[in-house]
């Protein structure tokens, strides 16, 4: 039987940022409590009695996470009264590989390392990435005992990190599981992401994009649904993780070739920019040009599906980003002509 969120205490690390932001929204709808913990001088908020420093905002943490080791992290815990801890910290591409290093493997040991030592554990969700496996085709469905083989830094971070989670599952009886979440697309995508780079430069006016050779295929899924994702996984009885395994893919099951994001993007955008292919100086991503998850898993153990078509995560993102959306055509055929009377993605 499914668990109730309702009056549960959530605790989110890494809750400002893009995925953290949605996290924290989702679970409170489902009428959770949600504590946010981010980074952040607190003001006057200590709590006196040598836990956690709080913020004067209600269940906010302000808490350098590279810097708490596993007893900080632990009182984090117990003051909270945390059901449930997601972690959504991150070091991503523009990050340096001992920043990946920091946050994205040690403090995973640290936070595995405090969820196993209290006596009422909470469900521990790790956000993985599918930078995590290794290179596929284009005929290949990638499932969870895909091989690994992280080609960058961040694949490879964020793999140490998984295997601790997985390891802490089976050796040390920790609650949890990982959610490899593929390339993510919507509102308030960040910079360094191309959907967040291509969407600030149509909101600054410019006419010509200039982006990397656009040669990949990717699993591209909408934050909102990634989000579900995690409140999912914090439903289901820990027997179930148990039984179908401690890491659970979430995309959307197709692939996307990423040019055609951008066209879309642009098209959403009712603007006419000229998209200029530049090779980088420096690769700092993973070259594997294809990439499609088997999604299976989180269907039959989370429930979960994705909902959202790229075309609306687009324009989402887009609003978000601040670009103006086009005008649209009065007459007969205003509904096809904005892009609502099919689907844009197809």
């Amino acid at each position: 039987m499914n668990r109730v969120l309702t009056g549960q205490s959530v605790l989110v690390l890494g809750a400002t940022g893009y995925l953290g932001q949605h996290i924290c929204t989702a679970f409170a709808a489902a009428g959770a409590r949600v504590i946010r913990v981010s980074r952040g001088a607190h003001r006057d908020g200590a709590n006196g009695s040598g836990g956690v420093p709080r913020d004067v905002v209600p269940d906010t943490v302000h808490l350098d996470l590279t810097a708490a080791g596993s007893a900080e992290l632990v009182r984090l815990c117990v003051d909270s009264g945390a059901q449930v801890v997601v972690n959504a910290v991150g070091a991503v591409w523009e990050g340096t590989e001992n920043e990946m290093t920091e946050l994205n493997t040690r403090l995973v040991e640290r936070l595995t390392d405090a969820v196993a030592t209290l006596p009422h554990r909470p469900r521990l969700i790790q956000l993985g990435s599918t930078h995590e496996y290794g290179p596929a085709g284009p005929d290949d469905f990638i499932d969870e005992d895909w091989p690994p083989a992280p080609a960058t830094a961040y694949g490879r971070t964020k793999l140490a990190g998984t295997r601790t989670v997985v390891r802490a599952v089976r050796e040390r009886e920790v609650n949890g599981l990982v959610l490899r979440v593929s390339v993510t697309c919507g509102p308030g995508a960040p910079p360094g992401s191309l959907p967040g780079t291509v969407a600030a430069n149509l909101a600054a006016g410019h006419d010509v994009l200039r982006l990397a050779p656009l040669l990949a295929h990717r699993d591209v899924v909408d934050v909102r649904d990634v989000a579900e994702a995690v409140v999912a996984a914090a439903r289901i009885p820990a027997a179930a993780i148990a039984d179908a395994g401690a890491v659970v893919n979430i995309g959307r099951g197709e692939t996307v070739p990423i040019r055609k994001l951008v066209d879309l993007m642009i098209t959403c955008s009712g603007r006419s920019v000229l998209v200029q292919e530049e090779q980088a100086a420096q690769a700092s991503r993973s070259d594997t040009l294809w990439q499609r998850l088997d999604i299976s898993r989180a269907r039959r153990l989370l429930g979960w599906a994705p909902r959202r078509v790229l075309a609306d995560s687009v324009r989402d993102l887009l609003a978000t980003a601040g670009v103006p959306a086009p005008e649209v055509p009065q007459g007969p055929n205003s509904a096809t002509a904005n892009g609502r009377g099919k689907d844009s993605n197809e």
